[in-house]
């Protein structure tokens, strides 16, 4: 299923693939290591962002609307878990 957030989690994530390979490159040509940690906890941010809205995004359609069209609370609850590992 398609979500509404995807095209912005896309989005934020092809933004952060460009900010990695830059860090590679910057790596490459022996920048300094401090400014590769900044660039490279800049990607980390990103991708925990967009890791963070995708979840948010599927607990609250997925398995709120499963809930409330009757799949069950128990299968809802089984998922959570799966997905709280990601967390």
């Amino acid at each position: 299923m398609k979500h509404a957030s995807h095209p912005a989690i896309v989005k934020r994530l092809k933004r952060a693939g460009g900010h990695l390979a830059s860090v590679i490159t910057m790596i490459e040509e022996g920048r300094p290591c401090v400014d590769l940690a900044q660039q490279l906890f800049a990607v980390e941010s990103a991708i925990t962002n967009a890791k963070r809205e995708l979840i948010q995004d599927h607990m609250e359609h997925c398995l709120a609307d499963g809930v409330s069209e009757g799949s069950g609370a128990h299968d809802a609850l089984s998922e959570f878990k799966l997905l709280a590992k990601y967390l």
